[in-house]
């Protein structure tokens, strides 16, 4: 008995010992599982845009083949397209109708130019046209809506004119590398041609207050960057009017991020604002009044000198801020050239071109004016201050 009780005495001090586990619900709330920290990642894209598609019949005329009877444009672009296929949004102003030969391929008062002129630029990189500008209705209602068709058969987006209210109404939001663009594009006016009565929905008109609501719209369905394409400002003056200025601030103030502007056929510089967003931190956002022509016969006086605008823009995650991260401009020459009995065209970077100085198509005189030009019109691009919020 002695012994058994002994023994009993031993193995509660061995169990007593023992580090035996607490209860699992103990165990765990003692030892939390970390959870990892998510990884901060950014994405990038790049707008690239241009000013106006201008197509005078030389322009047309150079790219007719008789044989064939066909019309092709891909030469004016192939200089440029390097540059141009870098966009993840490129974006040009086809600154006429292509409403089809139906109503006859003219020029200045009235355009109107063969579609293959879409052909090329997509072929180039460009994938948004801007169609609000004063050649819009040179055709009228129905060269409106043909030009509409004719972009759009072709797979480009197109922003500025409607076939309809309900189309109207709608915002062009383009999605590249998670990064979401808004595009909108507005029009000072049509060169006195009336709008049809009750189809104020045919090409977007400026208004202030609209282009207000469109960009709150823009931000409501999930626009990371707000474009505005403006068509506005004087004719050949290469800098911006005081009312220019005006809307560019309010419209900046409203929430857009870039503003491209066209119209005046001459480039005017581009300006950059540090405006504070809710959080309180300044952001970057910018201007350009005028990307001047891409490709158009007319010559001199800074007429056939245009820009390539790059905008790179960056999207932080998990935190899905947007910033704008790099803003370039690129001058550009359209040359006239004569070449098989026959007047061509092309769009050079001006720079790409000074450098090489090897181009069997430009006289060796003309590398000195390109030159120059270039320093001038690097000197005019930047000529503006930055404005900056309090």
């Amino acid at each position: 008995m002695k012994f058994t009780f002994s023994f009993l005495i031993i193995f509660i001090l061995f169990l007593s010992g023992c580090n035996f586990p607490r209860h699992p619900q103990q165990t765990a709330l003692s030892n939390p599982i970390k959870s990892p920290q998510p990884k901060s990642l950014t994405k990038e894209a790049k707008l690239i845009a241009v000013g106006d598609i201008l197509m005078h019949l030389a322009l047309t005329r150079s790219g007719y083949n008789p044989q064939k009877k066909t019309y092709n444009f891909d030469h004016f672009f192939q200089e440029v397209k390097p540059i141009i296929a870098q966009g993840d949004w490129a974006i040009a102003n086809l600154e006429t109708p292509v409403a089809g030969p139906e109503f006859g391929y003219s020029e200045f008062p009235l355009f109107n130019a063969p579609a293959q002129i879409v052909d090329a630029a997509k072929k180039t990189g460009f994938n948004i046209l801007t169609t609000a500008n004063n050649h819009a209705l040179d055709k009228g209602e129905k060269g409106v809506i043909n030009t509409i068709k004719n972009v759009r058969s072709r797979q480009v987006a197109l922003v500025g004119t409607a076939t309809s209210a309900k189309e109207a109404e709608k915002i062009l939001i383009v999605k590249k590398n998670n990064i979401s663009m808004a595009i909108l594009a507005y029009t000072y006016g049509t060169n006195g041609i009336p709008i049809p009565q009750g189809k104020n929905y045919l090409i977007s008109l400026i208004d202030e207050n609209k282009i207000i609501k469109d960009i709150a719209k823009a931000r409501k369905q999930g626009a990371d960057i707000v474009t505005i394409c403006l068509h506005f400002g004087d004719e050949y003056q290469r800098q911006p009017n005081a009312k220019q200025k005006q809307l560019v601030q309010r419209l900046i103030a409203a929430g857009a991020d870039i503003i491209l502007g066209n119209h005046p056929h001459v480039v005017q510089p581009y300006q950059i604002f540090k405006v504070r967003g809710k959080d309180g931190k300044l952001r970057t956002r910018v201007a350009i009044y005028s990307l001047g022509n891409f490709i158009a016969y007319q010559l001199g006086n800074y007429k056939d000198i245009g820009v390539i605008f790059s905008v790179k823009i960056r999207k932080r995650f998990p935190e899905k801020t947007v910033e704008i991260t790099q803003v370039e401009a690129i001058p550009t020459y359209t040359q006239n050239y004569r070449l098989n009995n026959r007047l061509n065209f092309r769009v050079l970077p001006i720079e790409a071109v000074v450098n090489r100085q090897k181009d069997p198509l430009i006289p060796a005189s003309k590398y000195r004016v390109l030159k120059r030009q270039l320093v001038e019109m690097k000197r005019h691009l930047k000529s503006l201050k930055t404005y900056q919020e309090n």
